[in-house]
């Protein structure tokens, strides 16, 4: 990727990122124009650290790379504020097209998610359609970032460390997010993570 972008010449790759947390930091940092975003990213997923960016930057345009295209996902890509959406499958592609409408400040779907787009308008989807899903919606943006750390495997004192927050506090959260999810194990906390596309399975 960083090498079709580098060759279109007046364009400039000023960072790249592991984790999700580090490209909310390099964002501060550097202050690009355009952010391309995996979903899957670790420590911090895509959307969450999209969430922060935009709410931080709102100038910034995000472009979201994924190898999924669930009418689910589509839609919390949009709840983000990201304007872009290209599949994996179709970057080798569709990437300079994206990246140059997002940098004239157009919106850019991947030909498959602009009709995934469409057909959920012209159906006039009336709400989320995932019944056992839907606490994820009251989830906050720290929980959010809470149930991913869990989920990929980290104690509370990781949690807290990740965070800059006491592990009185992660553990308090923790409780908090099993009560509200009406989880009882770390396995069933795992599964629902995977589920809501927090973590790669």
């Amino acid at each position: 990727m960083k090498a079709i972008l580098s060759a279109q010449g007046d364009w400039e790759v000023v960072g790249e990122a592991l984790t999700g947390r580090e490209a909310v930091e390099q964002t501060r940092e550097r202050k690009p124009d355009i952010v391309i975003m995996d979903i899957g990213m670790p420590d911090l997923n895509g959307l969450e650290a999209t969430r922060q960016i935009l709410k931080e930057f709102p100038g910034i345009e995000v472009l979201i790379l994924t190898m999924h295209e669930s009418e689910q996902l589509i839609r919390e890509v949009l709840d983000t504020g990201a304007r872009g959406y290209v599949l994996k499958s179709d970057a080798g592609r569709d990437l300079v097209a994206a990246v140059d409408a997002l940098r004239r400040h157009k919106p850019y779907f991947t030909t498959k998610v602009s009709e995934m787009v469409l057909t959920g308008y012209l159906r006039g989807v009336p709400s989320r359609e995932e019944p056992e899903d839907a606490p994820r919606l009251r989830l906050t943006g720290r929980e959010r970032e809470i149930v991913q750390l869990l989920a990929e495997g980290k104690s509370n004192k990781e949690v807290a460390s990740s965070l800059n927050i006491s592990v009185k506090t992660a553990e308090t959260h923790r409780a908090r997010i099993m009560a509200k999810l009406g989880l009882r194990s770390i396995g069933e906390l795992v599964r629902y993570a995977v589920r809501n596309g927090m973590v790669e399975p």
